[in-house]
């Protein structure tokens, strides 16, 4: 039996780790394991227009640019309570890189939005569709709120994000990406239960280090690409380590990768099954994610979340895709 592949929609907001997640995927692409259908760029680590330009760049990078790109909805509770993350992503997101990629061939001003891009994508393809949602679920609301219902059609929603049993990295009990916009996360998982969730309990594992990009890049060290890996893989190290992310390890997170790791490489990762809620109304705990650890009878699951992750071989097929990207390039 030959079995199809899964076509999907890209919810991003490069973003270090995400471009990272970003090269990972079109590697896949171009090895015949997935279709991308669609890039919705949002507002998150950067504002939503330089996360538009970051994600068309990326296409034009990797010879993709005709896939299409929303323009991103902006969080209505975001921008007034927590800044974007330009400190720690480079204040154009990409380490400050971007003026070294080619520009891409869309426009912003013209540009259909990410929510009405999902909308159209998702009843083109009903039921075919896997979103992965690396970046705050501001356009996933905004789908959802303009058409109720939408986001049934997809497959699944797979998102990193969340933080269950360790500290927050936006605030002591808050991730980043829903605590952006927490109120956009509870509109998703108070409605829906095809949810994976892979958070802070996991990637916090995932190290990725200069050794690790200089191996990528050795395959082909002229590779714009290549040099694209290196030069931003050594920006994120320089915030990583100052931020104290990575326990002194030179490395930085690449929290995004993780969800292609559950589509492509599941045996890395182990899963619990759960009611995940978000709070809103914490004034410390807004954007915490809980679920109900007691050993007591529970009902209502709607998210499966990633506790337990193989980290050593998740990043290892992460670096042989990427060399294979250099090699397609």
């Amino acid at each position: 039996m030959t079995l199809s592949k899964p076509k999907i929609i890209l919810d991003t907001d490069p973003g270090g780790d995400d471009s990272f997640a970003f090269l990972w995927l079109i590697s896949l692409v171009q090895q015949g394991k997935a279709d991308l259908v669609a890039v919705t760029s949002v507002d998150g680590n950067v504002s939503a227009r330089l996360t538009f330009a970051g994600s068309c760049k990326l296409l034009q990078l990797c010879g993709c640019e005709a896939i299409e790109v929303g323009r991103g909805v902006i969080g209505g509770s975001a921008s007034d309570q927590v800044e974007d993350a330009g400190e720690i992503h480079g204040t154009d997101g990409m380490g400050n890189l971007s003026h070294t990629l080619p520009d891409g061939v869309q426009e912003y001003e013209s540009a259909r939005s990410s929510d009405d891009l999902l909308i159209e994508k998702l009843k083109q393809f009903p039921e075919e569709i896997t979103i992965v949602a690396i970046a705050p679920l501001t356009n996933l609301a905004a789908a959802e709120q303009k058409s109720p219902g939408i986001l049934g059609l997809a497959k699944e929603i797979v998102i990193m994000g969340g933080a269950f049993q360790v500290p927050g990295n936006i605030t002591s009990e808050a991730e980043f990406n829903i605590a952006y916009d927490p109120e956009s996360a509870k509109l998703i998982f108070d409605r829906y239960t095809h949810l994976v969730v892979l958070p802070l309990d996991i990637t916090r594992n995932l190290i990725f280090t200069d050794e690790m990009a200089q191996r990528v890049a050795d395959t082909q060290a002229e590779n714009a690409i290549a040099q694209f890996i290196v030069s931003l893989c050594k920006f994120m190290i320089g915030t990583a380590m100052a931020f104290r992310e990575t326990a002194g390890i030179s490395g930085f997170l690449v929290h995004d990768a993780a969800t292609l790791a559950y589509l492509f490489y599941p045996e890395t990762l182990m899963f619990r099954r759960a009611q995940v809620q978000i709070e809103t109304q914490g004034e410390w705990t807004r954007g915490k994610t809980l679920f109900d650890d007691r050993h007591k009878t529970k009902g209502g699951a709607n998210a499966w979340v990633a506790m337990q992750v193989d980290s050593i071989n998740l990043l290892a097929v992460m670096v042989e895709d990427l060399k294979l990207l250099l090699a397609k390039s």
